[in-house]
């Protein structure tokens, strides 16, 4: 087998060391010689999008973290023409490998005139009333955070911050690498229509099982009766549990 070739290498925000990484057609990026991230378990990011930007159409949209791409990609091919994408990121060495390293793929996305990136922590992007669809995808889960920083986002101040930040009927959805009943409750408690889905890591080729909580921002027209977990209590983690827990991944955007 080949060995890797590293691309390039850049102090990582927050510390430690951010490196990109080739072998033949795999692609990851390491910090502190620990892998973050990989072009080959890429399926549950990509639905992650399709799931969170169902129905936004021409919306706005925001993206916590850039990764390697995938999950702007894939937020680009289900909103519409006029939509408005904002990905927040903190590393602003990953925005710059995927312009000109990661592929014709993930350049492109960046080009796209849909596409704002803002550098810096997402939850100063929510702004209120700004958003129809968010989308987190910063940590292992709600309760392995990749940064102690990021436990704000899951937090009940985070989630109204969020739930404020959608518009009537908007979305937020959150990747995890395992079930979080808690968090689930959490946004229930926060006013959100709460269900969850699983996804493999790899798309069509499998891998663990992935989860997204999905949490709808009830129209005004609905009961607040009808408010949190659809069923009428804290969803029931999918029975599809995952089989490993996701690597450590990036600092988060």
């Amino acid at each position: 087998m080949k060995p890797w070739i590293e691309l390039a290498r850049v102090r990582a925000p927050g510390g430690g060391e951010l490196s990109l990484h080739r072998r033949e057609r795999a692609l990851v990026i390491r910090i502190d010689g620990q892998e973050l991230m990989s072009n080959q378990s890429v399926g549950s990011e990509q639905e992650l999008a399709t799931i969170g930007c169902a129905g936004v159409g021409d919306g706005r949209v925001l993206i916590g973290g850039l990764g390697l791409g995938y999950t702007l990609g894939a937020a680009l091919a289900t909103v519409g023409p006029r939509a408005q994408v904002v990905v927040a990121e903190i590393s602003e060495a990953l925005v710059e490998w995927n312009r000109t390293v990661v592929g014709p793929e993930a350049a492109a996305a960046l080009a796209d005139p849909r596409v704002e990136i803002v550098l810096g922590d997402v939850g100063e992007s929510m702004a209120p009333g700004r958003f129809d669809a968010i989308l987190l995808d910063v940590d292992n889960s709600p309760h392995a955070l990749t940064r102690p920083g990021n436990a704000g986002l899951y937090s009940p101040r985070g989630l109204a911050r969020a739930f404020a930040a959608l518009r009537p009927g908007g979305r937020l959805a959150v990747w995890s690498a395992a079930p979080a009943p808690a968090f689930e409750r959490r946004l229930a408690t926060a006013g959100f229509a709460v269900t969850t889905r699983t996804a493999p890591a790899r798309g069509a080729h499998g891998g663990a099982r992935h989860v997204i909580f999905v949490g709808v921002r009830p129209t005004a027209s609905r009961r607040s009766s009808e408010r949190g977990v659809s069923s009428g209590g804290a969803a029931a983690p999918s029975s599809d549990r995952p089989q490993s827990r996701r690597r450590p991944r990036r600092p988060p955007g």
